[in-house]
C-alpha cells in the first residue's frame, strides 16, 4: 500500500513537469540534454522532466521601434530619423539556433541599413520619397535576416526631424511660393477680365444706341446718393445719335432715371464740349 502511495506522489510531482500547453500563436523548441530534439506547436505537449527543456517563440506579426538616429544626408544636412519594423518568425528553429538574439540583431541590421540608405539621399528625396526609401531599407534588412528564419513584413519611416534653422528657411520658401502663386492667379484674373471687357466693348460698338443706354444706366447707378452732384462732359452726338428719334429716346430715358422726388435734391448736368443743355 505504501508503495502505491509513493508511486502516486511521484506521478503527481513529475506529471506537471512533463506536460505543458502552447498557445495558438506560440511554438516551442525542445532541447534534450542540450541538443535540438523537436519543434512543437499549439496545444498540449510533453517533455521528459529533468532531461528536456523548452523555449517558446511568438510567431505572430510583431513590431519593433527603431530609436531616433542622427543621419547626414548626401547634401550634408543633419536630420533625425526613426522607424518601425514589422517582422514575423517563420522558422523557429533557425531563429533560435542560427543567431544568438534575433531581436537584437534585427534592430542592429535595421539601424545600419537606415543610416546607409538615408545617407545616399538628398534632403528633398528623403522628404518626398519616404515610401521608396522604406522599401529599400526593407529589402536590405530582409536579405540579411532571411537566414535566421525571420521575415520582414515592412519598414516604415515614422518621423523626419529637421534642424530648427532649416525649418525657418523652408517656411520662408513655402511662403514665397504661396505669394508667387497668388500673384500669378491675380495676373491671370486680370488678363481674363481684360478679354471680357474687350468683348463687351466690341458688342456695345455694334449697336448705335447701346453706348447711350450704358451711359444712362451708369448715371442711374451713381445717382442713388441724393447728396451727389454729377457733371458729365459728353459730346452731344453721344446723346443724340444720328437723328431726333434717338435723342428723344435718350432724353426720355434720362427723365425716367431721375424720379420727380429726387430732382429737387439731385443735381445732374449734361455738358457737351461748349455749352450746357
Amino acid at each position: 500500500m505504501i508503495e502505491y502511495i509513493i508511486a502516486a506522489i511521484i506521478v503527481l510531482i513529475i506529471l506537471p513537469m512533463s506536460l505543458f500547453v502552447n498557445k495558438e500563436w506560440e511554438k516551442a523548441i525542445i532541447f534534450r540534454l542540450g541538443k535540438y530534439s523537436r519543434t512543437v506547436g499549439a496545444g498540449l505537449n510533453w517533455k521528459l522532466p529533468f532531461i528536456e527543456v523548452l523555449r517558446r517563440v511568438d510567431v505572430r506579426l510583431m513590431t519593433m521601434d527603431i530609436q531616433r538616429q542622427e543621419v547626414i544626408t548626401k547634401d550634408n544636412i543633419s536630420v533625425y530619423v526613426d522607424a518601425v519594423v514589422f517582422y514575423k518568425v517563420k522558422d523557429v528553429k533557425k531563429a533560435v539556433l542560427e543567431v544568438g538574439n534575433y531581436l537584437r540583431n534585427i534592430e542592429q541590421q535595421s539601424l545600419g541599413s537606415l543610416r546607409d540608405v538615408v545617407g545616399e539621399k538628398e534632403l528633398d528625396e528623403l522628404l518626398s520619397q519616404k515610401e521608396t526609401i522604406a522599401k529599400s531599407i526593407k529589402e536590405i534588412v530582409d536579405s540579411k535576416v532571411e537566414s535566421w528564419g525571420v521575415d520582414i513584413d515592412q519598414i516604415k519611416l515614422q518621423n523626419i526631424e529637421l534642424p530648427a534653422d532649416l525649418k525657418r528657411v523652408m517656411a520662408r520658401q513655402a511662403e514665397a511660393e504661396r505669394e508667387k502663386r497668388a500673384v500669378i492667379i491675380s495676373a491671370e484674373g486680370e488678363l481674363e477680365a481684360s478679354k471680357k471687357l474687350k468683348l463687351a466693348a466690341d458688342e456695345l460698338g455694334k449697336s448705335k444706341g447701346a453706348l447711350q443706354l450704358r451711359v444712362l444706366s451708369t448715371i442711374s447707378d451713381v445717382s442713388q446718393d441724393q447728396s451727389n452732384t454729377i457733371v458729365f462732359a459728353l459730346p452731344w452726338e453721344i446723346m443724340t445719335g444720328k437723328g431726333p428719334e434717338l435723342a428723344a429716346a435718350a432724353m426720355s430715358k434720362l427723365a425716367s432715371t431721375f424720379p420727380a422726388e429726387k430732382k429737387s435734391s439731385s443735381k445732374v448736368r449734361i455738358v457737351d464740349n461748349f455749352e450746357y443743355r
